[in-house]
């Protein structure tokens, strides 16, 4: 019987929460990475036991891990045994260095970018918030990060080289940061179109490349933010999180800073689509593995208070890619709830059956082995929950 295995990172560890296809009874691990922040774990889509994760610490920097044997062991790739650290704890190995390309071969100063006052401030590494395994290739993977660029690694986390034709293409330098820094959270792999490549970036929007990462442009047409001094902007838009549907590739959808939005046309346009949603603002979106127009989205009560509105846990799901939402409450508290469900933070694995999967603040991880009809906790009393993603294993 096929198996799903459930990745989940946290704010004090990592866990490989692990099941049959029923998806009844799970097997939980002890915490990898105890006391570190881990902000995002994912799997190769081509080799089940390959898994990369970042692991990172305001002390000791940032870390890349990887897993060849499904999550049993770790190790950090292109560093030596033994030498993981240096004399004060610092990690070592190229695997760890993120450095930003600096050139003006792009046409456009790499060196700075807008602060939250307005003025210029240099561009400086703070973390890896996303990992995009490829799709084809378990030793080929992207990087989003803080400050928000896009770095790729081609020898499985060994070393890493910035695709700087993000940054340079032309809009860079006006990219301001949102409340929460300016990361790079979303990373979109085309299956069709292995040159497809769609990222998101607090506060500045989406942008898609069709050759492979070398040029950019942005796609924001259609969204509207009215915290920005242009409320249609080319850029400076807060995207939250972007899915895309797999079976059709060119259907996006978008939670961003209020409203969701979907794109008919690989980004070119957007369209809002919160329709009868309590309230369009929200953290976390994705899609149906086998229902293009099934989608999944958290409602948060707003922008300053983060938590489900009047206290209750209620995941909505429409079956028309949007505006018709019904709400998604079995086994989901309806009282006294008052926690947040971050960005990476809900996954789909591709069972017959589809699974759907979130975290929470609270340490929470929800399943719902019938695509949303009904929620059991997997696990209660995690530290708070960075990012859920699931493989579905044959």
């Amino acid at each position: 019987m096929s198996g799903v295995r459930v990745l989940v990172g946290t704010k004090k560890g990592a866990y490989v929460l692990t099941s049959d296809g029923k998806r009844e009874r799970w097997d939980v691990s002890v915490p990898h990475f105890a006391g570190w922040e881990m902000y995002h774990l994912k799997g190769s889509p081509v080799d089940a036991n390959r898994i990369y994760a970042s692991q990172t610490s305001g002390w000791f920097g940032q870390i890349i891990q990887r897993s060849d044997d499904g999550g049993k062991t770790w190790h950090q790739p292109g560093t030596p045994p033994g030498e993981t650290t240096g004399p004060g704890g610092q990690p070592k190995g190229e695997s760890n260095k993120f450095v930003y390309d600096t050139s003006q071969e792009t046409g456009a100063p790499l060196t700075t970018h807008q602060f939250y006052d307005g003025t210029q401030h240099p561009w400086e590494f703070k973390r890896v918030w996303h990992l995009e395994p490829s799709l084809t290739d378990p030793d080929t993977v992207y990087a989003g990060v803080e400050d928000a660029a896009l770095f790729r690694t081609t020898n499985g986390g060994k070393t890493w080289e910035e695709l700087s034709g993000l940054r340079g293409h032309g809009t860079g330098p006006n990219w301001q940061p949102g409340a929460g820094g300016m990361c790079l959270h979303s990373i979109v792999l085309d299956p069709k179109d292995a040159k497809r490549l769609f990222i998101a970036i607090s506060a500045a929007g989406a942008f898609r490349s069709d050759d492979g990462g070398e040029s950019w442009k942005p796609i924001n047409k259609g969204l509207k933010s009215q915290y920005i001094p242009n409320p249609e902007a080319e850029v400076g838009h807060c995207v939250h999180h972007i899915a895309q549907s797999r079976l059709r590739p060119e259907l996006l959808y978008m939670q961003k800073h209020w409203d969701v939005m979907r794109s008919l046309d690989a980004g070119e346009t957007w369209s809002e689509v919160s329709g009868n949603l309590p309230t369009d603002f929200g953290f976390v979106i994705d899609v149906h593995a086998h229902e293009p127009e099934t989608i999944y989205v958290v409602p948060i009560k707003s922008d300053g208070e983060h938590y489900p509105p009047e206290g209750k846990l209620r995941v909505y799901r429409s079956k028309a890619g949007g505006n018709e939402w019904e709400e998604l409450t079995k086994g989901l508290p309806q009282a006294n709830c008052y926690v947040n469900v971050l960005r990476d933070a809900m996954a789909v694995d591709t069972l017959d059956k589809c699974g759907v999967y979130f975290g929470t603040t609270g340490g929470q991880v929800y399943c719902s082995p019938d695509a949303g009809n009904s929620w059991t906790p997997i696990v209660h009393d995690l530290p708070a929950v960075y990012s859920v993603e699931v493989q579905t294993l044959a």
